[in-house]
């Protein structure tokens, strides 16, 4: 599974993204959103795992990709559209960027860009949600850049209600998509 954009390659995961992908996972900076665990290279490991399980899978419904840069072939970060506990035309997207390429010349723009296209286009969905830490502003901005709508908020586990944060919801219709790239 490959998209291709002007600077990136969103692809399957393979054996060489491995390093850098645990790398940035254990960067403080990262951690910041984070719940403990998920910055121990044995949940890390995990996911790697699982990403391929979702690879492997003939009729695929979901996608965790590397975020690639073309000119280079570093991993810069992930992204994916994960339709499972949704119906067939809805998905949840998420885009992760190593921490030294945050803010950095439109990267998470580009990337949402092409996988909400994917997802409208190639997957036939209606409705893309997201799921964000309240106190993650660059997520909100990148969210309402595109058209998403903050529906809700959802429990909430511990450490974030220990810092005074909840998960917020967002969604996208696939007829606000359209809308916004006419306007």
């Amino acid at each position: 599974m490959e998209i291709v954009t002007n600077r990136f390659l969103l692809r399957d995961f393979d054996k060489k993204d491995e390093a850098a992908y645990f790398a940035y996972r254990v960067e403080p900076k990262y951690a910041e959103f984070c719940a403990p665990e998920e910055t121990e290279p044995s949940y890390t490991r995990k996911l790697l795992e699982l990403f391929a399980q979702w690879a492997a899978v003939s009729s695929r419904c979901n996608y965790q990709l590397a975020i690639v840069a073309r000119r280079n072939q570093k991993l810069i970060g992930c992204c994916g559209l994960r339709r499972e506990n949704y119906d067939s035309e809805k998905a949840e997207i998420g885009i992760e960027l190593a921490p030294q390429f945050w803010s950095r010349y439109a990267y998470a723009i580009e990337v949402g860009k092409a996988l909400i296209e994917f997802g409208f286009d190639a997957l036939g969905l209606t409705e893309i949600r997201g799921i964000s830490v309240s106190a993650n502003r660059r997520v909100a901005r990148l969210a309402k850049r595109y058209g998403f709508r903050e529906i809700g908020a959802r429990p909430s586990p511990d450490w974030m209600r220990a810092r005074g944060w909840s998960r917020i919801e967002w969604q996208l219709t696939r007829e606000a998509w359209e809308s916004l790239l006419v306007s």
